[in-house]
């Protein structure tokens, strides 16, 4: 089967005559053409490089909302007054406070990032340098009923997933029964609540982390969830099991107030430990070294190998 493989312009000249178009008859600062420019050659290389991988259709990608980045060459920040001065066009400025707003104490002592301008809001970002003293490094297997982490000098830790998938399964009886009525008003009132309390369940677990791991790097599996939903790589039981578990958001959610890396997933639960002999795909909870004899929980040997994986990695660039 041939692929197309679609080309992007990045040559100067085309670049020069798209700002030159893009800037005719345009009032605005010269700034935010550069900023739109910058902008959708990230959204169409991105688009591309899923397209190659197979997790994109052949459509162009479009913005389904408006939205501009603001430069920090666009704006005059004072951290006195806690104000920001965008300019929108040559004598034309737009002034934005952060004072006696209800994230002011959280951002104290921090630096604006960038500002993204929305149709109804603008967003703010601010961002800290803080020198953190790494005093461990777990390994975290994430599968559907829990995630397993390992250290050397804990032990096994085992964080129960279960409530989270119960809360799907819920949602999923009031969704169909709303959906076979025909009533669209209540299925999105309980997709939104199902939404909401999905992602409280994640905050939770988040700052559970965090203050049960102080300074601490987790180690997580760079999983594609994409297959694991796809219709032609999976039945549709097993889709739906993937489906309910959101490994993607909680890693994620991790990543934003910890440190955190990420490893290859494959041959995480079919390499020893032990002996390092790969095992040939096995069903069941237990996993069985043909070589060693060694059994252990699957769950509690992917940990392992994620974190002897991410070692080995350090110790390669190193090197």
């Amino acid at each position: 089967m041939k692929m197309h493989i679609p080309t992007i312009q990045r040559n100067s000249g085309f670049r020069k005559h798209l700002r030159e178009e893009l800037m005719r008859n345009k009032p605005y600062a010269s700034q935010w053409i550069d900023a739109v420019i910058r902008t959708a050659y990230s959204i169409i290389e991105s688009w591309r490089k899923r397209y190659l991988k197979g997790k994109a259709r052949k459509i162009k990608p479009k913005i389904r909302r408006r939205f501009a980045r603001c430069k920090i060459t666009l704006m005059k920040i004072d951290y006195q007054s806690k104000t920001i001065r965008i300019t929108l066009k040559p004598g034309e400025y737009l002034a934005i406070s952060w004072r006696s707003a209800w994230f002011e104490h959280r951002v104290r002592g921090w630096i604006v990032g960038e500002a993204i301008i929305l149709d109804n809001r603008i967003v703010i970002s601010f961002k800290s340098s803080e020198e953190i003293k790494v005093m461990r490094v777990i390994g975290w297997d994430s599968s559907e009923p829990s995630l397993d982490g390992y250290k050397p000098i804990i032990g096994f830790i085992h964080v129960d997933l279960r409530p989270l998938q119960s809360m799907k399964i819920v949602y999923e009886r009031k969704k169909a029964i709303a959906q076979r009525k025909g009533i669209r008003e209540l299925y999105e009132r309980y997709e939104a609540r199902e939404r909401n309390r999905v992602r409280d369940f994640i905050n939770r677990l988040a700052a559970g982390f965090r203050r049960l791991f102080p300074n601490t790097i987790h180690v997580f599996e760079d999983l594609d969830k994409g297959d694991m939903v796809s219709r032609k790589k999976r039945g549709k039981k097993r889709r739906k099991r993937n489906y309910r578990t959101p490994w993607r958001s909680i890693h994620r959610r991790i990543s934003e107030i910890a440190l955190t890396a990420s490893v290859d997933p494959r041959k995480t639960s079919r390499e020893c430990p032990r002996c390092g002999f790969l095992a040939k795909t096995q069903e069941g909870q237990i996993f069985k070294c043909s070589r060693c004899n060694l059994e252990m929980d699957r769950y509690k040997v992917a940990s392992i190998n994620i974190i002897n994986i991410r070692s080995r990695h350090l110790e390669g660039r190193k090197r």
